[in-house]
């Protein structure tokens, strides 16, 4: 072995989005994928994107009860 491990690291913004270092490939549940070559991709963690997996920041928008 020739040195540690790199660990990715990933950061969860409490109701806001996982910030990833990219570029990413992300799998979906139906086998489809999707790519962003940014340095940092913001993954959709509340389910409210309109362009998910990744952020459209729709996570900001409260719902009135």
């Amino acid at each position: 072995m020739s040195g540690p491990e790199e660990r990715t690291q990933i950061r969860v913004i409490r109701g806001g989005p996982m910030m990833v270092p990219g570029p990413v490939d992300i799998e979906l549940p139906d086998g489809s994928h999707v790519q962003s070559d940014r340095f940092m991709v913001a993954v959709c963690a509340c389910g409210r994107s309109r362009n998910y997996p990744l952020c459209d920041t729709s996570h900001r928008r409260r719902r009135r009860e």
